[in-house]
């Protein structure tokens, strides 16, 4: 009877921390982050990124576009990426995640040395609900997104009726040099 009681408080304290869980994500903001990796396995390490993103306390990811495959872009002397977009709920402020972003790419040994080169995975915030935000660390939107056919196409993906600044999603898409170079690599994680 004893151990009974105990596993059913157990259970009771459980179910009150899930509920307050969902609570707190139910309040939060939704957020796109673009995740890229050309180095190593790279579907692996985009996996492993999806994985750590969903266990980032007070967050859930909501939907995943689907993995492409692109050329570089800026530093061309590097070998293809593959490219997605998740959709969050996020509870953390855009600061917060931004740092629980910049600690999963170091989990996944991810180095600096060069920009815009090979990386075992980037995770770059694209939006944080409605917020515009322009600081030396963070801009949100993403400055170089509404150019980059390898965001845009898996944005589209979860979103094809997203606009920005007024104009749709395949209106920018037509207008990014590398469109051609976005080539679907995998329909589903």
């Amino acid at each position: 009877m004893k151990e009974q009681g105990i596993e059913r408080k157990k259970v009771e304290q459980k179910t009150k921390h899930q509920k307050i869980k969902q609570e707190k994500i139910m309040k939060a903001e939704e957020a796109y982050i673009a995740l890229g990796s050309n180095i190593g396995n790279r579907f692996e390490n985009i996996q492993n990124a999806i994985k750590a993103i969903s266990m980032i306390e007070n967050t859930t990811v909501i939907k995943l576009s689907k993995i492409y495959e692109t050329d570089p872009v800026g530093y061309v002397e590097q070998d293809k990426f593959l490219n997605m977009v998740v959709k969050i709920k996020t509870g953390l402020d855009p600061w917060a995640l931004l740092e629980r972003l910049q600690n999963i790419e170091i989990m996944l040994k991810r180095e600096r040395t060069i920009r815009w080169g090979p990386r075992t995975i980037d995770l770059d915030i694209l939006t944080y609900d409605d917020l515009v935000l322009n600081h030396p660390k963070l801009t949100i939107p993403h400055p170089e997104m509404l150019k980059r056919a390898f965001v845009l196409i898996p944005l589209r993906d979860i979103d094809p009726n997203i606009k920005f600044n007024g104009i749709g999603i395949d209106d920018y898409i037509k207008n990014c040099s590398d469109r051609h170079t976005v080539v679907l690599y995998k329909a589903f994680i």
